[in-house]
């Protein structure tokens, strides 16, 4: 996952050929900014399955 201020198409495009599984720009606003981490640790920590081994 990456997790940038960059909203650039380029800067997109690379992290997805480079394997990036979500590209996420933050935003500037710290109330925002907390509610877009809150949202990745639920997808990532409680709603994705990893394989057991």
């Amino acid at each position: 996952m990456v997790l940038t201020t960059s909203a650039a198409e380029e800067d997109i495009l690379r992290s997805y050929k480079l394997h990036a599984n979500a590209y996420v720009t933050k935003p500037v606003d710290l109330d925002q900014f907390m509610t877009a981490v809150r949202q990745i640790d639920e997808f990532f920590l409680q709603v994705v399955r990893l394989p057991s081994s």
